[in-house]
């Protein structure tokens, strides 16, 4: 059992759970990601590791209230502990030899895209953040983001916080006045990665993409996580489990990786709300 040493709730549908791991803690790396259970007839989730601290030995995951594991999870409280927490697993972000980086979160990846961002500026790597969230009612992790960041950018779709508009909007803008960046790391929904790429397709700046599909044992025996990329003309199968979750954005097909992720999306709609239903009778 895994006990949870804190909870905070960074919005009302994101939370961030710290987790006594200390073996977990030791090894993981900015971009993994860790395997949990909330109890022993619960589903297996993977949540990218949001933080760790080696010496006390705790790893913190931020995840948003999707379905019904999630909701599960939500309802845990510090005290309270999981039933496994298994990792660290995925390819860590590739970090090495960068300069100047511009890191592009949005929503909840923004969790994902942190830790990135404060390990690069520990190396003293300067680093533009960009983070977007659809209104101010949704914003996380704003403080950590401009202690870590030598430039941050904050967009929402509708304007009440930060500048108004999507994350591509002070990306080109940089772009096209000549800004130059050794990599783009880009970390949130699939149709915003999507849009990111584009907008630096023409400029020929590196886009790193990480991905998050289905997935089930983390080990890339159940195939779940599949993606297809597109290398050289051929078409490429990989598996976000172990060969990511990091990708190059331009060999990635956004399309049938959207497609895939729709499939689910009612079944997760009915688990979430039998969970509530299973809360409120207790």
């Amino acid at each position: 059992m895994y006990k949870i040493v804190s909870k905070r709730v960074l919005n009302p549908t994101v939370t961030q759970l710290e987790i006594e791991a200390p073996l977990v803690a030791k090894k993981a790396q900015p971009g993994q990601f860790i395997i949990l259970r909330v109890d022993e007839e619960g589903e297996r989730i993977p949540l990218t590791v949001a933080g760790t601290d080696p010496e006390a030995g705790t790893v913190k995951i931020i995840f948003q209230i999707v379905g019904g594991t999630t909701e599960k999870l939500n309802h845990k409280e510090a005290g309270d502990s999981l039933q496994d927490f298994v990792g660290p697993l995925g390819v860590a972000t590739h970090l090495d030899g960068l300069k100047k980086v511009c890191i592009v979160g949005g929503g909840v990846g923004c969790a994902i895209a942190m830790p990135i961002a404060q390990a690069l500026h520990a190396r003293g790597v300067e680093v533009t953040s960009i983070i977007g969230f659809r209104n101010q009612d949704l914003l996380i992790l704003e403080d950590e983001f401009k202690a870590c960041s030598d430039k941050l950018f904050v967009m929402t779709d509708d304007g009440s916080y930060g500048r108004h508009g999507n994350v591509t909007v002070p990306l080109k803008e940089m772009l096209e006045a000549g800004e130059t960046f050794d990599e783009v790391i880009t970390i949130g929904p699939i149709i915003m990665m999507k849009f990111v790429v584009a907008a630096c397709k023409p400029f020929e700046v590196p886009v790193t993409v990480s991905m998050n599909p289905i997935m089930i044992d983390g080990t890339g025996m159940c195939g779940g996580c599949r993606l297809t990329l597109n290398q050289d003309g051929k078409k490429v199968t990989k598996f976000a489990c172990v060969d990511g979750p990091d990708f190059n954005g331009y060999e990635v097909d956004f399309d049938e990786a959207m497609s895939r992720g729709r499939m689910y999306a009612d079944f997760e709609r009915h688990a979430y709300e039998k969970a509530c239903n299973l809360f409120k009778k207790n």
